[in-house]
């Protein structure tokens, strides 16, 4: 196994920011979890101290005896300190649930941070697979082998007529929640962002912020993902998911196209000002710079602002939160003081990534 996977952090851009998947100018990500407990084991939530760490014992033993992943991290969440904890969310490779536990739990995250296993969450096992752009085929095939190869290992819960039995009643059956992060400033400047939502759910499909449920959507960021686990498989899941992404997109394209020609000042100022906002702050607070990044990434996107190069915009959407900002500082800061580290850090990276 690798070392710690705080002491390089920094140095490498996080992999479903890469932009280099198919859409990725609108698609950001596209993820997959699934969620699995042992049989004859009580779920977390029931569980007594002994069953979680009896848990935690035979996953990361699997986990090893399979060689699903060829370079990855044990970690112990019990030990690592709340900043740490903090920067592992902002990255996406854990859920605000598990975040917020106090004992018995562990990560499993490969070296690439592609893949991770957050075990006694919710549930005993939450697998997860990210890749950048609309994926989520490709996304699939890597999970479903994960899923394979610890099957074979573990005694998975699992009833012959519902399919996975899980601790929350809405994830009995197939156990997975599919779910693709979309930019769509160009629906939210035509203020069509309502109707589409609410067309989305009306479809069964669930609309969330960037950190999942009950987070907002800032930076005109939004993820998408289904709702109903049983009575499906996972392709007519994923087939379902896909085609509505897809309809989003267009639609997408054509308000950033109806933006263009029709209320091209409009469209210009909005990215004008977003950039002088970035570039020549000295106090600036995260909804703030993500809504501004959000500007300034439809501009980089639609040819509209050569000077900016898009993986340091895209780069900024992480590293401005709270918890790589003080661990990029290198200790503690308060709110005033994030602020204006913010603002610093931004004004540096746009300035040095600016193209000659």
């Amino acid at each position: 196994m690798p070392d710690n996977p705080f002491d390089n952090l920094f140095e490498k851009r996080v992999s479903w920011l890469a932009d280099s998947g198919p859409e990725d100018d609108i698609a950001i990500s596209s993820r997959i979890r699934l969620a699995r407990n042992l049989k004859n084991i009580p779920f977390p939530s029931n569980a007594s101290p002994d069953n979680l760490d009896s848990t935690m014992a035979a996953v990361l033993l699997s986990v090893e005896k399979s060689k699903c992943f060829k370079k990855f991290y044990e970690i112990d969440m019990t030990k690592l300190a709340p900043l740490d904890r903090q920067v592992l969310l902002e990255r996406r490779m854990i859920s605000r649930e598990f975040y917020e536990k106090k004992k018995n739990f562990a990560l499993v995250m490969t070296e690439d941070e592609i893949s991770s296993i957050m075990i006694n969450e919710e549930d005993h096992l939450r697998m997860q697979t990210i890749l950048s752009g609309l994926r989520l085929g490709e996304v699939w095939n890597m999970i479903d082998k994960i899923d394979d190869s610890l099957s074979a290992q573990l005694p998975f819960a699992f009833d012959e007529n519902i399919g996975y039995l899980t601790s929350c009643p809405t994830n009995v059956g197939t156990g997975m929640r599919a779910s693709v992060m979309l930019h769509l400033p160009g629906l939210v400047l035509c203020e069509q962002i309502a109707a589409v939502i609410q067309a989305v759910n009306k479809l069964g499909l669930a609309v969330r912020g960037i950190f999942g449920e009950g987070t907002e959507s800032l930076g005109n960021l939004f993820q998408i993902s289904n709702q109903s686990t049983l009575g499906e498989s996972e392709p007519q899941i994923i087939e379902k998911l896909e085609s509505v992404i897809r309809q989003i997109i267009n639609h997408e394209k054509n308000s950033r196209q109806k933006l263009l020609q029709n209320r091209r000042e409009f469209l210009m100022n909005q990215i004008g000002r977003a950039y002088g906002i970035l570039r020549h702050s000295y106090i600036i607070t995260s909804e703030e710079t993500l809504n501004s990044l959000s500007a300034l990434r439809l501009g980089v996107d639609m040819g509209m602002f050569a000077s900016v190069d898009i993986h340091t915009v895209n780069e900024l959407f992480v590293i401005v939160q709270p918890g790589h900002l003080q661990k990029y500082a290198g200790k503690e800061l308060d709110m005033p003081e994030r602020d204006a580290f913010r603002a610093t850090v931004i004004r540096e990276r746009l300035k040095s990534s600016e193209k000659k």
